[in-house]
């Protein structure tokens, strides 16, 4: 029997996906979460998805899909390789690992179709993406129809960050409750350093960016 009002969130226990997954809490009745190990160079990303999903009474599913660090070079699955701080000229950052997201969302529907669940979530952006290719809305518009043609069925993946850039995911999360726990829980560190990060890398720079500038326009609370 399918839920109508089910979705499985792609789930790494970053800043953008957690927000995502409460977001879907508030827009589901029934929420689960996928993550992944994909021979990234840190492990804890793992853990700390865990934790939060179980926190918010979030049925947690872990996939190994190893392969994929095996199929590329880059600078998250391989530790002899520089991180590149800046997106070279006319080219992507060395952190881009090709065909990830693609992966993570045909291994999602092949789950959630497994468990009668149709809606999709996953933390992609257009406005602050990197530079990646698979974060764009074209790629999820053309996977989404995809999906539905391969498996016949009618899958809806939402991505409620698409045209957010960092402040406003920010400001998402402290709508939706949950700032300090995004602040201080989550892990979107390169480097594999919860909460604030190592402040050095491309993913930690981004996320104080969006802080600092959110903090200047947030409402004190009443």
């Amino acid at each position: 029997m399918k839920h109508p009002d089910a979705a499985l969130v792609c789930f790494s226990g970053g800043q953008d996906s957690t927000t995502c997954l409460f977001w879907a809490k508030k827009q589901f009745a029934k929420v689960e979460a996928l993550c992944f190990t994909y021979g990234q160079k840190h492990v804890l990303e793992a853990e700390v998805a865990r934790k939060i999903a179980d926190g918010a009474g979030v049925y947690f599913h872990l996939t190994d899909i190893s392969l994929l660090a095996r199929l590329s070079s880059n600078s998250l699955t391989d530790s002899s390789i520089e991180m590149d701080m800046e997106t070279p000229a006319g080219g992507y950052p060395n952190t881009f690992v090709p065909g990830r997201n693609l992966v993570f969302l045909v291994f999602a529907a092949i789950l959630a179709r497994s468990r009668n669940i149709f809606h999709l979530v996953t933390g992609v952006s257009e406005a602050d993406f990197s530079g990646y290719p698979d974060c764009r809305d074209t790629f999820v518009r053309s996977l989404n129809v995809t999906l539905n043609l391969a498996m016949d069925e009618q899958f809806i993946i939402h991505t409620p960050l698409m045209n957010r850039d960092k402040a406003e995911v920010w400001q998402l999360a402290d709508e939706l409750g949950v700032f300090e726990q995004v602040r201080t829980q989550t892990l979107t560190c390169y480097n594999g350093i919860p909460a604030d990060g190592c402040g050095r890398c491309p993913a930690c720079k981004l996320r104080r960016e969006g802080l600092e500038k959110y903090l200047l326009i947030r409402q004190p609370k009443s």
